[in-house]
């Protein structure tokens, strides 16, 4: 009876996975939730688990965000994460797409991104506050790209948000910030601009323990998962003027003090060519 259970719980994960990937690659928007809402953190975990290995790229960094109020009472944890992956990251320069599914959600988040100087042990499943600082690299301005091709996503609580990659469809990673060892995120002001009005100024001071503190959770989340922190990756730290809905046409700008702003053009989401994706599986 239990393995049955079990066999049956793997299927209904494995079906929800392969929903958000095809609906991701296609470029299509799902109505509903494909399947029962996962009950548990651990369930949640293993969805995106199950669309990752699906996923025909390489995991190139990791999205933190979030989780606030009554569910992080109800879940015992202030996060969630999700990856970004190789296609998806972009070098910051002249105006660049924010490619989101049209249908769905989408959304654009000013954040202070982490740069791995080194792989995490993958034996090391616990980390302090010190230790994570000094697994960072850099630290530069960015632009989280927040999407999903399912409009309803974060209405139905972190769980949700979770099992459909964290609620992301890119990153863009701006330049470095000056004095960032100095650790000091008042310095680090950020102010996001939709169509040119503003839209929230603030710091990452106002995240509870800061970008550090983000990257303490993720390093111990993915060790627990099998999916050790690699050189190299970039971490968004978590939305710091808030999560800031756009639509296809419209242009955000995230200013960071003492770096240059970051200006996109939101534009719709491009199929992944069958072809192509069939080259990347064989690759990946």
């Amino acid at each position: 009876m239990q393995q049955k259970q079990t066999a049956a719980k793997n299927s209904r994960v494995l079906d929800i996975a392969r929903s958000f990937v095809g609906a991701r690659m296609a470029g299509q928007p799902l109505k509903a939730y494909p399947g029962a809402v996962p009950a548990t953190i651990e369930e949640a975990y293993s969805i995106q688990d199950a669309a990752i290995r699906l996923w025909p790229e390489e995991v190139a960094g990791w999205k933190v965000g979030r989780i606030t109020g009554k569910d992080e009472a109800k879940y015992g944890v202030d996060r969630l994460a999700g990856p970004i992956f190789r296609s998806a990251k972009k070098a910051s320069g002249e105006t660049l797409a924010a490619a989101i599914f049209a249908d769905g959600f989408a959304a654009v988040e000013g954040e202070a991104v982490v740069i791995l100087a080194d792989d995490a042990p993958a034996d090391k499943f616990d980390w302090t506050t010190d230790e994570a600082r000094a697994m960072i690299g850099s630290v530069a301005a960015g632009v989280e790209i927040a999407s999903s091709p399912f409009a309803g996503i974060n209405e139905l609580g972190p769980l949700v948000t979770i099992s459909d990659f964290g609620n992301n469809n890119g990153l863009i990673v701006g330049e470095e910030f000056p004095q960032w060892r100095d650790f000091n995120f008042r310095d680090w002001r950020c102010e996001t601009f939709i169509n040119d009005v503003s839209v929230g100024s603030e710091t990452p001071a106002a995240i509870p323990g800061g970008p550090i503190e983000s990257l303490r959770f993720l390093l111990t989340l993915c060790a627990r998962r099998g999916l050790p922190l690699k050189k190299g990756m970039a971490v968004s730290t978590g939305a710091i003027t808030g999560v800031h809905e756009v639509a296809v046409g419209q242009s955000a700008i995230v200013a960071f003090d003492g770096v240059p702003p970051i200006r996109c053009e939101v534009t719709a989401f491009t199929p992944v060519d069958p072809e192509n994706t069939k080259k990347m599986r064989q690759s990946a």
